[in-house]
C-alpha cells in the first residue's frame, strides 16, 4: 500500500478565479474510486494537460484538480481478476486528467477497464514517450492506412510536426516508407526534423495564410493534421483526389472555413482522430503494432525527461508552443530503487 502522504500536481483556482500549481501531498484515501490502485513511475506532458493545469473549463470539470492524461506504472492493489499487484500496466485517455484527477500523481486509484498490461516490448518509460500522443499518431496513420494512402501514392504532410503527435507522426510514417513532408513554424528544427525521416520541410506560414480559393492544386495524398484551426481548412484544399486528412489536434484553433468542393469534386476523406476513447480493442490493436512492427528505431530520439517539480515553467512553454518532442513526467522519488 501507498505510504501514508504523496506528491501530486495540484491545480487550485482562487474565489477570484485565479489559478495555481502546487507540488501538494495527499493521502491514498483522498484518490477516486476505481477497482486497481497504480503507483505510477511515469506520466507525460500533452497539451491537453497544460490546458488543465491553466484551468481550461473545456478540460477541468472541479477544483482541486490533478491534471495528466497518461500514467504507467506497477498495481498496487486490485479488485478485478484481470490485474494483479506487482503487474506493469499502463492507461492513457478516457477520464484521466480531465474529470478525474490524473497521472500526474505518485498514486491513481482507476477502473480496471482503463488499464492495459505493458507490452513485453516496452519499458513504462517507452509507454510513456508515446502515451497518448504515440497512441494519436498510430490511430491517425491506421486512418490513412484504411482509405489506401499507400506509401506510393505519394507525399503525406505532418503539420505541427515537431510537436508531440507530430514527431511520433513523422517517426511512425518514415519507418513505415512514406515520403513525409513536415510542417513546422520552428526553422531551427528543420534539421532535427530530417533527421527523424522527414524528406521535406516547409514552414508553417504556407500552410496557415488565407486561401480563398475553394481548391489549391492536389499535393498531399494524405494528411496528418495536429493543428486544426485555418491550417486544417488550407491542406483540405490541397489534399489529392481520393486523399485522406485525419484531424487530431486544435493547437492552431477550433473553426476553419471550408467548402464542400474537397469532398464532392476530389472524394477526400476527412477522418476524426479521438484517442481518449478509442474502443479497446483498436486501441490494443495500435498499441501491439506500437511495440512491434511500426516501432520506429528513433523513438528516445524524440523524448525529454522531466519531473513535477520542472513541469509549471514547461507547461507555460507549451502553451506558447515552444517546446518540441515528447514530454516523459518522472514521478517516482531520485532515492527510490523503482
Amino acid at each position: 500500500m501507498p505510504e501514508t502522504h504523496f506528491s501530486c500536481m495540484w491545480i487550485e483556482q482562487s474565489d477570484a478565479g485565479d489559478v495555481s500549481r502546487i507540488i501538494h501531498q495527499i493521502m491514498p484515501a483522498q484518490l477516486p474510486d476505481g477497482e486497481v490502485l497504480v503507483r505510477v513511475d511515469y506520466s507525460s506532458l500533452n497539451y491537453k494537460d497544460a490546458l488543465a493545469a491553466s484551468g481550461h473549463p473545456g478540460v477541468v470539470q472541479a477544483f482541486p484538480h490533478v491534471p495528466g492524461i497518461d500514467a504507467a506504472g506497477e498495481v498496487v492493489a486490485s479488485d478485478s481478476v484481470r490485474f494483479s499487484p506487482g503487474q506493469a500496466v499502463f492507461l492513457t485517455g478516457y477520464e484521466l486528467g480531465a474529470q478525474r484527477w490524473g497521472g500526474w500523481s505518485r498514486y491513481v486509484r482507476v477502473p480496471a477497464d482503463w488499464l492495459l498490461p505493458l507490452p513485453q516490448e516496452l519499458t513504462l518509460q517507452e509507454a510513456m514517450i508515446y502515451g497518448t500522443a504515440g497512441l494519436t499518431a498510430a490511430l491517425s496513420v491506421d486512418a490513412l492506412r484504411r482509405q489506401e494512402i499507400v506509401p506510393s501514392a505519394g507525399e503525406v504532410l505532418v503539420t505541427g510536426a515537431t510537436g508531440g503527435v507530430g514527431s511520433l507522426a513523422v517517426l511512425l510514417l518514415a519507418g513505415l516508407g512514406y515520403q513525409v513532408v513536415a510542417s513546422t513554424g520552428k526553422p531551427a528544427m528543420h534539421d532535427v526534423l530530417r533527421s527523424w525521416g522527414a524528406s521535406q520541410v516547409v514552414p508553417r506560414e504556407e500552410l496557415a495564410g488565407p486561401q480563398k480559393r475553394p481548391l489549391l492544386g492536389e499535393r498531399w495524398a494524405g494528411v496528418i493534421d495536429t493543428v486544426g484551426g485555418a491550417t486544417l481548412g488550407s491542406v483540405l484544399k490541397a489534399t489529392r483526389r481520393n486523399g485522406c486528412v485525419a484531424a487530431c489536434g486544435l493547437v492552431g484553433g477550433v473553426n476553419w472555413e471550408a467548402s464542400v468542393y474537397p469532398f464532392i469534386l476530389r472524394g477526400i476523406t476527412l477522418a476524426g482522430i479521438d484517442s481518449a476513447w478509442c474502443p479497446t480493442a483498436r486501441r490494443q490493436q495500435m498499441w501491439s503494432q506500437l511495440a512491434q512492427e511500426w516501432r520506429p528505431a528513433l523513438l528516445a530520439e524524440v523524448a525529454r525527461l522531466t519531473t513535477l517539480d520542472a513541469l509549471p515553467g514547461q507547461i507555460d512553454q507549451m502553451l506558447a508552443g515552444q517546446l518540441t518532442g515528447r514530454w516523459v513526467v518522472a514521478l517516482a522519488d531520485p532515492a527510490e530503487s523503482t
